[in-house]
């Protein structure tokens, strides 16, 4: 089964175009209930979005020293903590993952044309962070949920677990 998380309507868009093409698996998109902020594509990165990753968002001069690996809802925090560590001079890569098993079955030169090797990585999503080891690697971070049972209102657990601009930043900083 491929799992979509979009991170937005665009995004959600192509993967349900995807889910009714597939002919060979099922498809599942799992959608959030938070509001979500739309981000303007390419048409390149439109395209690219079927591949299940893809650069959202190229680190100034695109060169990263940190790529920030986000999918659904917390994509739009990956883009907000990218410009503050511009504020910072740390170059940030954004990219989108809304399916990591439709990304997996990519080409190697492609996964490394998004993850690019050699460059530390910050996962970010709301769920068991062990997961991204695969994309992070040993020397690399996760913001995630290792716990369950806490209740609150969105915002409030979002702050209690970490899911915040200066979170991330802080994060990034543990890792460079």
């Amino acid at each position: 089964m491929d799992v979509w998380r979009p991170a937005d309507s665009t995004e959600t868009a192509v993967a349900w175009v995807v889910a009714v093409e597939s002919i060979h698996n099922p498809t599942s998109l799992v959608l959030s209930r938070q509001n979500t902020s739309f981000t303007k594509r390419t048409d390149a990165q439109m395209d690219l979005i079927r591949k299940g990753a893809y650069v959202l968002a190229e680190a100034e001069g695109g060169k990263a020293d940190v790529i920030l690996i986000a999918t659904g809802s917390e994509v739009d925090l990956a883009l907000k903590s990218q410009a503050a560590l511009k504020e910072q001079n740390i170059k940030a890569r954004v990219v989108s993952m809304p399916s990591t098993n439709v990304f997996d079955r990519q080409d190697q030169a492609y996964k490394d044309s998004v993850l690019t090797k050699g460059v530390k990585r910050v996962s970010i999503e709301a769920g068991v962070t062990d997961f991204w080891r695969k994309y992070i690697g040993l020397d690399g971070a996760a913001v995630g949920i290792d716990t369950f049972g806490e209740s609150a209102p969105g915002g409030a657990l979002f702050k209690h677990f970490g899911f915040t601009v200066e979170n991330v930043v802080s994060t990034v900083k543990s890792i460079l």
